[in-house]
């Protein structure tokens, strides 16, 4: 049967995305993430459309993190649809809340991706997909560019990354409604989503609009291409990158050592990335500040020392920055 305009639609660009990507193997075993939401419907739809094409098997997940009173009716409603679709469905509930202070949604974040690891691990699923839109990616750039954040993060949503995919990512919001009408379809809406106390709430509710109201014209489009241009750009400098930890980056018993002199003379695109990655060795996240710390001692005199996050130990000697781990003795 011919298919409404919509649905047409979002299945052509969802098929150019994956395919551009590389996103499936045939018969391999795909999970939907889906919340019940416009968004996730639309991918658990699409996908199940495109199943046969991309020769792969579906199942769906399902994460309820327990934050409203009524979350079980979005897994309720989750099990009715993969049961309409006769899938199966990983169901995991979260176990823990945000501590007191925590950032509820970073909290929520961390939570998600905990139990979609446990969901690939347990199915033996190859792929996880999400359904992050073009609208997302537009958000996501836009609130990296509030928080001053550099090239990789106002690069945006990897359309590929691990094992997660996000086949919608071209896909507008309103393409997604027009498709979930065409269908039929009532998805969950979730109230936390119009709270505009939370960042990508508010960009989404109030900044982009007026954004698109001062200069006259849609911006999630030119947003969207404007990450992909710079994530082209960061994973070329990023590869550069690590050639050069693999040549310069000593491991020792006590973490790590690099020639202060070859990482002061490098450009600071990859003298910065070089850092972050041997303090990445040290089992140590690296900070804007940090980063900043070792590139310092690098171009300075030896003697010099700083205390890093983790409780790493930066020391300038005549030839090297050495980055060493608390002993368990000093940390007692």
């Amino acid at each position: 049967m011919p298919r409404p305009p919509a649905v047409a639609r979002v299945l052509e660009r969802v098929t150019a995305t994956a395919r551009s990507h590389q996103m499936f193997r045939p018969g391999e075993l795909v999970l939907v993430a889906c919340s019940g939401g416009p968004d996730s419907m639309c991918l658990l739809h699409s996908l199940y459309h495109l199943r046969r094409l991309f020769r792969i098997k579906l199942g769906v997940f399902h994460f309820d993190h327990r934050l409203r009173p009524d979350s079980g009716k979005d897994a309720a409603y989750v099990k009715r649809a993969a049961t309409g679709l006769r899938l199966p469905l990983h169901l995991l509930v979260a176990d823990s809340q945000p501590r007191r202070g925590q950032s509820v949604e970073d909290w929520a974040h961390q939570a998600r991706l905990a139990a979609m690891g446990a969901a690939l691990r347990e199915s033996g699923a190859g792929r996880m997909t999400i359904g992050h839109t073009l609208d997302d990616q537009a958000e996501t750039v836009l609130i990296a560019l509030i928080r001053g954040g550099g090239p990789d993060a106002v690069a945006g949503i990897r359309p590929v990354m691990g094992p997660f995919a996000q086949p919608l990512i071209d896909v507008s919001r309103e393409e997604v409604e027009a498709f979930l009408r065409a269908l039929r379809l009532r998805p969950r809406r979730d109230p936390t989503n119009r709270d505009a106390r939370m960042l990508r709430n508010a960009v989404r509710l109030k900044g982009i609009p007026a954004l698109q109201r001062a200069v006259g014209r849609e911006i999630a489009g030119p947003f969207a291409r404007s990450a992909a241009l710079l994530r082209a750009d960061a994973d070329f400098v990023r590869e550069a990158a690590a050639q050069h930890v693999d040549e310069l980056v000593e491991d020792t018993p006590e973490g790590v050592v690099l020639p202060a002199r070859d990482l002061s003379l490098m450009p600071r695109a990859l003298g910065s990335r070089v850092a972050g990655q041997a303090m990445l060795r040290c089992g140590v996240l690296a900070t804007a500040e940090a980063v900043e710390a070792v590139l310092g001692l690098a171009a300075g005199r030896p003697g010099r020392k700083r205390d890093l996050p983790g409780g790493l130990k930066a020391v300038r000697d005549r030839e090297y920055v050495r980055l060493s781990r608390p002993s368990p003795e000093s940390a007692a």
